[in-house]
């Protein structure tokens, strides 16, 4: 009997994270991808230049990658160190999610200061010679989210030391219409904007994040339950 309750823990942890694995596969790839194809893309932060889209993606990509294989050979093996290994590097990323999220709720408004005095000063890497990652992320994100600047539009005055702003900031797009009048720029701050659309799209954040949370819980009580598995049935054949 426990030899095959053993057997349908290991096979269950096995797909579980063969599934793990490919995931991390796909993430890698989509990171490689944007890597190769649009440089440092989404990199808005000049203190955290490597903060970008396709590096987190790579960085997650890989970490997953490692935990996944891990899990699979000490599922197929039946390798307490292994399986140990897997439970205490899964609860790891569980825990520092977790201290991540609770400190994101309780410096909200630090956050928030942060952020807007930061993203103003990566501004001024507009258009600069080795931040295409930075300007293509500004371009994209005021032509979809319809806004311009961090707080407004005359944030971009600074930068050109003008009355001006880049193309991308203009109501109907044409070459040089940062130049025209205020009056055909978009007026919406980008920083607000962008948090509205995140809290009218909270829950589909919130169901991301449960259910990340449960998939780790998951895992987490596969490995747990196989490991005591492998310590019984080897008690019991000692």
């Amino acid at each position: 009997m426990a030899h095959t309750c053993l057997q349908g823990v290991k096979y269950l942890m096995f797909v579980f994270n063969l599934l793990f694995w490919l995931g991390g596969c796909g993430i890698l790839g989509v990171g490689i991808w944007l890597a190769v194809t649009q440089g440092n893309f989404a990199t808005l932060s000049p203190s955290f230049p490597s903060l970008s889209a396709a590096n987190l993606l790579i960085v997650t990509g890989t970490f997953v990658m490692v935990i996944g294989f891990v899990g699979c050979i000490g599922a197929i093996k039946e390798n307490k160190c292994l399986l140990l290994s897997f439970f205490i590097m899964l609860l790891i990323v569980f825990l520092l999610e977790l201290m991540v999220a609770i400190l994101f709720f309780v410096y909200t408004d630090q956050i928030d200061t942060y952020a807007q005095r930061d993203l103003k000063k990566g501004l001024h890497l507009y258009g600069a010679e080795g931040n295409i990652g930075l300007t293509n992320a500004w371009s994209i994100i005021q032509t979809d989210f319809r806004c311009c600047g961090v707080s407004n539009y005359t944030d971009w005055f600074e930068v050109y030391n003008s009355t001006r702003v880049p193309d991308s900031c203009c109501l109907e797009f044409s070459e040089s219409c940062g130049l025209h009048s205020p009056g055909t720029w978009w007026k919406a701050p980008c920083y607000e904007t962008v948090k509205i659309w995140l809290q009218e799209n909270l829950l589909a954040v919130g169901i991301f994040g449960l259910c990340t949370a449960l998939v780790q819980i998951l895992g987490l009580t596969f490995a747990m339950t196989m490991y005591c598995q492998v310590v019984k049935a080897d008690t019991y054949c000692a």
